[in-house]
């Protein structure tokens, strides 16, 4: 029989994945050194685009696995997602992020919106076009809708 010895460097590990794509602000900089060592992107100012983690109110001590359970939590948009739709939906990581980011914002420009999701605000990739393509297609074009160059939630 196979067992996984649990070290340190495991523990690590899989904290370091499981932050991974957490976007988070904290004025504090010793918590912003952990969250870094832990993965999470760490941003320079409160943001619609990121947790705020000065506001979970954490009670020390906390162990690494409250803590990634805490930022967990708090990063689920299931609840947006449900107040959208008017019920549960599954979509893609990448879907899930284009329509909570366009909700909490109010709107975003398409330079904005690629930031707020990882990629470079001028890179040439066309990922989030073609999210957002699919999104249209999945509900309709008045889902997302474009403005004079900013992007929103229209209707379902």
């Amino acid at each position: 029989m196979w067992r996984f010895l649990w070290t340190t460097e495991n523990i690590y590990f899989i904290l370091m994945v499981m932050l991974n794509g957490i976007r988070v602000y904290s004025a504090d900089p010793f918590w912003r050194g952990i969250l870094s060592d832990l993965g999470a992107t760490v941003l320079d100012a409160p943001s619609t685009t990121g947790l705020n983690f000065d506001s979970l109110n954490i009670i020390m001590p906390i162990s690494p696995l409250q803590l990634k359970a805490t930022l967990l939590d708090a990063n689920d948009s299931s609840n947006i997602i449900h107040k959208i739709f008017g019920t549960n939906v599954r979509l893609s990581n990448l879907h899930t992020q284009i329509v909570v980011q366009l909700y909490k914002s109010g709107g975003m420009d398409a330079g904005t919106l690629k930031s707020a999701l990882g990629y470079s605000a001028d890179a040439t990739t066309h990922t989030v076009d073609t999210a957002i393509y699919q999104l249209r297609k999945m509900y309709g074009h008045d889902f997302i809708i474009n403005e004079n160059g900013i992007y929103r939630i229209g209707k379902l």
